[in-house]
């Protein structure tokens, strides 16, 4: 019998030049143009991680990562905002059952999450009170749907039980408040939320604890690995991939110039300089260190996951910290290369402005905080203590 032919990718290259052809526009708008979102929709993206049997394609994690960095080739704010999309509807799928057939009844789900716990849960009967203020909701403008970190009470009136969850809601029980002017990543339309005294049943509940450990309800209720990642390891290297992909753009660019620009002063072209071939080998090189890493990390918590164990704290603090320095080293990368393109790289109509611009923003990113990322994958090696709430 001949072998399987793969699925098609959800993200083709025309995709990804549209996603170009709009980077301006929807940079300006700050939010994405109504077509990307019903293209990617169209195209499949946001069903990869679905479970099947909610019509989804219910892919291995891993294979949201290539389309993610492949989309920044073309628009990093798209590539951002897209792939949260396609990893929160991954994240539904670890809610309890009742939860998921109510949420995935409205398709495509996107939903922002914004998952520090900004928010607090009061015990009530069969669910709680929630009210909060968060900030970063990616995607907001578009959502059907929101979920949000909180901490909650177990028992009513006893501040001792409080314990971080993450809340589902409709969109409609949140308000958007317009505070998203940066300098980057501006097409995310990343938004705050404010939500007042709003009732949350307990089946839209999951305890932070269970979807850190890859043991959240959906882990046993879909049968697939997919749904067995831990979160931190899954929301980190997701969340790396566009500025990886930016790199990799920025390298493009670079190399295309190499060929067009001459350098009036020295009365050569700038490929002709020896230098300019060693920057581009660098460059190239480093971003093949970063590839081999995002490799090996995947294979590491895939091969956990399929033996049917838990991926313990140092294997996932490793892996936040290979996809802060993913972050790092990609946002070096282009910088150099920035410097090595000349003043006329300064202009706004230059796209390495752009891409030096959008990945200047998602290192600001509390997961890439390389300090924080160092500190916590040393302590865990070493067994140290580290902090009840650090994001592992």
């Amino acid at each position: 019998m001949p072998a399987a032919l793969p699925e098609p990718s959800p993200v083709s290259a025309e995709f990804v030049a549209r996603l170009a052809e709009r980077a301006a526009d929807a940079e300006h708008a700050r939010r994405l143009p109504a077509a990307t979102v019903a293209e990617a929709g169209s195209a499949g993206l946001f069903d990869l991680l679905v479970p099947a049997r909610y019509g989804g394609r219910q892919a291995p994690f891993a294979a949201i990562l290539d389309p993610v960095r492949r989309m920044a080739h073309g628009c990093a704010s798209s590539a951002w905002t897209l792939g949260f999309y396609t990893l929160h509807n991954w994240m539904l799928a670890l809610f309890d059952e009742q939860a998921q057939e109510e949420a995935f009844a409205t398709r495509p789900f996107l939903a922002p999450a914004p998952l520090a716990p900004t928010g607090r849960g009061v015990a009530c009967d069969g669910g709680i009170r929630l009210t909060g203020r968060w900030s970063w909701a990616t995607g907001v403008m578009d959502g059907n749907w929101i979920m949000v970190g909180a901490l909650c009470e177990r028992t009513a009136g006893d501040p001792s039980s409080l314990h971080p969850v993450l809340a589902l809601l409709p969109i409609s029980e949140a308000r958007i408040e317009d505070v998203w002017h940066t300098d980057g990543m501006r097409a995310t339309g990343s938004n705050d939320v404010v939500i007042d005294d709003a009732f949350v049943p307990q089946h839209r509940m999951v305890a932070v604890a269970d979807i850190y450990t890859g043991r959240a309800p959906g882990a046993a209720l879909h049968a697939s690995d997919t749904y067995r990642w831990p979160m931190v390891p899954a929301l980190a290297l997701l969340a790396a991939m566009p500025a990886l992909g930016s790199a990799e753009r920025a390298v493009q660019i670079y190399t295309d110039r190499l060929s067009q620009r001459f350098l009036a002063y020295e009365g050569v072209m700038q490929k002709d300089k020896p230098v300019a071939a060693v920057r581009l080998g660098d460059a190239q090189v480093r971003l093949r260190a970063l590839t081999s890493l995002l490799d090996d990390t995947v294979g590491e918590i895939e091969a956990i996951v399929a033996a049917g164990d838990e991926v313990d704290r140092p294997v996932r603090s490793r892996a936040r910290l290979a996809a802060a320095h993913i972050v790092h080293e990609s946002r070096a990368v282009i910088g150099d290369l920035l410097g090595a393109s000349g003043a006329g790289a300064h202009f706004l109509e230059n796209p390495l402005q752009r891409v030096k611009r959008d990945v200047d923003v998602i290192v600001g990113h509390v997961i890439f905080d390389y300090d924080t990322s160092r500190e916590l994958a040393g302590a865990l090696t070493i067994g140290a203590e580290i902090p009840r709430t650090a994001m592992v």
